[in-house]
């Protein structure tokens, strides 16, 4: 039986969230049910329907605390560091934050939005705040002249070291008889900086 008002709305979103990000972080995106997220906290699946409209809501929203997490992870990994080896951390604290967190990581990409489904304006925070840091940290080792192009290039960046760290964390680069797929991507990525003017 559910335990309809033990929660107020607030409480109760952030006990879902709480206990469908741990289930996320346990099985993945394929096995992942909202009816064994209501077990886990004693409600019943029409509570959280209720909270989230959906399942893809509740998807949306956990992914979008994933990448609050993500980019405080990052930002813990930048403090103490200096000058371009910011970069490098930067594409470090990627490879680093997928392999430990490999389900919630994969989870991101692995949902896709329903076009028709509006996302909260937190949740749209959310997941602009770990772009913004990869763009802050793209324009300040940019000259002048081209720091214009910041945010275009850091997402191309973040797709290339997406792509590196797919392949490893999948196997690919093993195939392929890569043993440094981390030096690869921070190589790929000074490179287009430096194409760009700045100093590594």
């Amino acid at each position: 039986m559910g335990r309809r008002s033990d929660h107020g709305r607030d409480e109760l979103e952030a006990l879902i969230l709480d206990a469908g990000q741990q289930l996320m972080a346990e099985v993945g995106y394929g096995r992942f049910s909202a009816r064994e997220v209501a077990k886990r906290i004693g409600y019943s699946v029409g509570t959280i329907m209720n909270v989230f409209g959906n399942v893809d809501g509740l998807v949306m929203a956990i992914n979008s605390r994933t990448f609050a997490l993500w980019a405080e992870w990052l930002e813990k990994r930048l403090s103490g560091v200096a000058g371009a080896e910011r970069i490098k951390s930067l594409v470090q604290g990627y490879f680093d934050f997928a392999e430990a967190n490999r389900n919630l990581w994969a989870a991101i990409y692995e949902h896709r939005v329903p076009e028709d489904m509006e996302m909260r304006d937190r949740l749209v925070n959310e997941r602009v705040g770990l772009t913004g840091i990869i763009s802050r940290e793209v324009e300040a080792v940019l000259p002048q002249e081209t720091r214009g192009d910041a945010v275009r290039l850091a997402r191309s960046l973040i797709a290339t070291v997406h792509g590196h760290c797919s392949f490893a964390l999948g196997g690919s680069f093993a195939l392929m008889g890569e043993s440094d797929p981390l030096g690869l991507a921070q190589s790929r990525v000074a490179e287009t900086l430096r194409a760009h003017g700045a100093l590594l």
